[in-house]
């Protein structure tokens, strides 16, 4: 399972909430993010997120590429012994931000992370949908190089997500993501309910 939106849309705590309530049913789970989840893929976080600018399909490989230490490090291995996987942003991000809303794309970042993907894609994922001002208020002022992007770029990705949602509305679940978390958590559970353990 995936957990997609902007920045501030609440994806990170929705992901660490399934993965309690996972635990808590007696479950194996691995919680990881993206970029992020190996030390190569942390590395790659801090280049991409702290570091100098980055041209558009520089930083798709960089997240391709974290993506694929991810997938062979951990994700294919913890569903190979059984384990439910939560993790926070995958593929989805990287057309969103860099296939449609940097223009590159979506059928050339789909082909970039093809191999990346080794076949692994989410059952589900949870596309927290918020409005781009109240994503800004709940982050702040300060963020990563992606967030500074300014507010049109932040309202490309919005209508980017919104896009992919519709494009694959057999695994994108879209939900409230302005709603409290706790209802939110209760709406994925509620999705959970039709995917196979």
């Amino acid at each position: 399972m995936t957990f997609e939106g902007v920045d501030g849309c609440g994806k990170s705590t929705q992901a660490e909430l399934l993965a309690e309530t996972l635990l808590a049913d007696g479950r194996t789970v691995v919680l990881t993010r993206e970029p992020g989840g190996t030390p190569l893929g942390e590395e790659i976080r801090e280049l991409l997120l702290h570091g100098e600018d980055v041209s558009p399909w520089a930083e798709a490989a960089l997240f391709a590429a974290a993506r694929a230490e991810l997938v062979a490090r951990v994700v294919r291995p913890a569903l190979e012994r059984g384990a439910a996987v939560v993790c926070d942003r995958y593929l989805d991000s990287s057309l969103a931000y860099q296939g449609i809303a940097r223009g590159l794309g979506l059928e050339g970042v789909l082909e970039l992370n093809a191999a990346a993907l080794q076949g692994v894609l989410p059952d589900r994922t949870f596309l927290l949908l918020v409005d781009p001002d109240e994503a800004l208020a709940r982050r702040g002022a300060a963020g990563d190089r992606i967030e500074r992007g300014g507010d049109e770029f932040l309202r490309r990705v919005d209508a980017a997500y919104r896009q992919l949602a519709e494009r694959f509305p057999q695994r994108i679940v879209a939900l409230d993501g302005s709603l409290a978390a706790e209802e939110v958590a209760q709406r994925v559970r509620e999705a959970l309910e039709s995917v196979p353990a």
